[in-house]
């Protein structure tokens, strides 16, 4: 095993080291050309584990040309969004043909997602961050788990945030992610394109000089940054599949302990926040709503298009909103006190009778002890701030209940056979 993969194995209680040895990495490439870096990373840190994530806009020809001189069978993935220009998707054949790609996957955004949050398609003109999220977020998260890392187009001089980009990163979900044209000028892709010949997207010719979805790109006039026309007048850079969990641009490393959402066996970003005052209920959007919020302003929340959860607190009659349940991506739960023990019966209200199917959290005081007992309630989320607790779910130090006295569902035995609750068979003569 070579030291490079070394550190893509290493387990994540080593997490320090493998930041230094990202930052070796960096150190012993970083006069590497972009040809060399993506070489080393398909050949010896990742071989067989690594993916390209390829928007086949402006320049993003001079990173699959060098994929297809390391390994043209290396996976692409193209997020097919459904907004594309007509010459985008033209060009992904473009170059599959020219560049003897053979393995491009085109990912779509998920149908329910896209009936139930943006019926009509114009999610982009409100909310082009959930547009975002919805069309190449989500689709692409379950992909990138396959795969030890990842390979992107991105390059310093695009934006400020990008401004420190390295050839490696290792990110907060415990990947590596490889930026071999970090380096890169402007004129070093306009260089690289003539040398090799490579075709043109054809908007470029006309304007377009960083090239994303339709809606949300226009003409870049002279002079001015060519990414000026992605989003032209939000203060929106990122399309979202580079943020890291802070939202901001992945660095080298992140705190795993500062992740407070613990769910499916890891902890992992959050994308939903708390309600706050003066949030618009038809335009807020990942937002744990308090159950009386909601109900006070019932169809704005219901006529809002975006994702949305609910906050049940001490008290909140959740059967109130019974016939609503479905609306909320997530439910979060309120445990005020480790001695209040009314957010149990909440969640199984909501898990059995009520039948909700969701994400269903557990916030407020969550602690090691309780979690065993919350999941026998239905919950399969919690938000934990106690940070003993959080080493304890990192190592899998949960405590075992084996024995119950009231038993949830069908599985469970009750301790003993409780002959006092029994009636006396009848007396025989």
């Amino acid at each position: 095993m070579t030291a490079a993969s070394k550190i893509a194995a290493a387990p994540v209680a080593q997490d320090k080291l493998r930041a230094l040895g990202i930052m070796a990495l960096n150190g012993m490439f970083d006069e590497m050309d972009a040809l060399g870096v993506l070489r080393q990373a398909a050949t010896e840190l990742l071989a067989g584990d690594i993916a390209i994530v390829s928007s086949f806009g402006a320049d993003s020809a001079v990173l699959l040309h060098l994929v297809a001189q390391v390994d043209p069978s290396m996976p692409v993935f193209f997020l097919e969004t459904g907004k594309h220009f007509p010459e985008t998707l033209a060009y992904v054949e473009t170059l599959k043909r020219q560049l003897g790609l053979i393995n491009v996957t085109a990912l779509h955004p998920d149908p329910a997602d896209l009936a139930r949050f943006d019926p009509d398609g114009t999610l982009w003109e409100t909310d082009p961050d959930s547009c975002c999220h919805i069309r190449k977020t989500e689709p692409l998260e379950p992909i990138t788990e396959q795969f030890g890392g990842w390979v992107t187009g991105r390059k310093r001089f695009q934006t400020r945030e990008r401004g420190v980009l390295p050839h490696f990163e290792l990110t907060s979900d415990d990947r590596i992610k490889i930026n071999p044209l970090a380096y890169f000028s402007d004129a070093d892709v306009n260089a690289y394109k003539a040398e090799h010949g490579l075709p043109e997207h054809p908007l470029y010719a006309v304007g377009y000089k960083s090239i994303g979805c339709a809606p949300c790109t226009s003409i870049v006039a002279e002079g001015e940054d060519p990414r000026a026309g992605r989003w032209r007048g939000l203060n929106k850079k990122e399309c979202g599949i580079h943020f890291d969990f802070n939202g901001a641009i992945a660095k080298p490393m992140a705190a795993t302990a500062e992740l407070k959402l613990f769910k499916d066996g890891a902890f992992t970003a959050d994308p939903f926040r708390a309600w706050a005052e003066g949030d618009d209920p038809a335009s807020v959007r990942y937002t744990h709503v308090p159950l009386p919020e909601f109900l006070a302003a019932r169809d704005a929340f219901l006529a809002n298009p975006h994702p949305l959860g609910l906050l049940v607190s001490s008290g909140d009659k959740v059967e109130n909103v019974e016939g609503d349940l479905s609306r909320f991506a997530s439910i979060a739960v309120r445990f005020p006190a480790f001695t209040d023990g009314r957010g149990y019966s909440t969640g199984r209200l909501l898990s059995e009778r009520l039948g909700y199917g969701g994400e269903l959290r557990a916030v407020g005081d969550v602690l090691q002890d309780q979690i065993p007992l919350m999941r026998r309630c239905g919950f399969n989320a919690f938000v934990v701030e106690h940070e003993p607790t959080r080493k304890a779910l990192r190592e899998g130090r949960l405590p075992e209940v084996s024995i119950f006295y009231q038993p949830v569902g069908t599985t469970e035995v009750p301790l003993g056979t409780r002959p006092y609750l029994r009636r006396a068979a009848p007396a025989t003569r």
